[in-house]
């Protein structure tokens, strides 16, 4: 009878000290150093002071997206087609997330702060359009270096996220009558003939 009460209260003791011990292990996280040039953030003298990063200083902003199209565009222009490539592959990822980050603010302020989430939109909206100039970008390489294949899908998802009657979904459209993907033109030539009927 003492022995059936005993292996219980045994169990949560055992269970009790590896949770402790595991509890109490370092965490061996990966922790990505900061550049060099990056200024500090945090002011030594008063430490709860936190001043904003500045665009000018982190990747992960308009400006760090532009200054990866620029680079982009440069290696182009002197045919390097691998570094134009990486250069446009890290300026949609940074656009992307800073579109996703922006639209999920504006729905937390949605119905809050109208004023707030207005500007969280537009901001989602421009960085957006960003990411998909920057794919078309990304296509055109793609096309340059011969590889359709890989043009394909990232002309696909330009007219998705653009919608095919706006001027970027119009060109990636085009791109794909080109490659011979699709078979019809749009938007269809005018008809001169049934014009001069009317």
């Amino acid at each position: 009878m003492k022995f059936a009460a005993t292996v219980p209260l045994i169990c949560c003791t055992l269970l009790s000290a590896i949770a402790s011990v595991n509890w109490l292990s370092p965490v061996n996280a990966q922790v990505q150093p900061l550049p060099a040039s990056s200024p500090s953030q945090i002011n030594p003298e008063d430490p709860n002071s936190l001043r904003p990063v500045t665009e000018t200083s982190s990747i992960l902003s308009i400006k760090g997206g532009q200054r990866l199209m620029s680079e982009a565009s440069s290696a182009v222009s002197s045919q390097n087609y691998p570094l134009a490539s990486n250069k446009l592959k890290e300026a949609r990822i940074v656009f992307n997330q800073l579109s996703n980050s922006y639209q999920q603010l504006f729905s937390s302020f949605s119905g809050i702060d109208n004023r707030v989430a207005d500007t969280l939109r537009k901001k989602a909206l421009e960085t957006a359009q960003m990411r998909d100039e920057a794919t078309y970008q990304l296509a055109l390489v793609h096309r340059a270096q011969n590889q359709p294949e890989l043009a394909l899908p990232l002309l696909v998802q330009i007219i998705k996220s653009q919608n095919p009657t706006r001027d970027l979904g119009k060109k990636a459209y085009q791109q794909l009558f080109e490659l011979g993907f699709v078979d019809s033109p749009f938007p269809r030539p005018k008809n001169t003939n049934s014009s001069s009927r009317k």
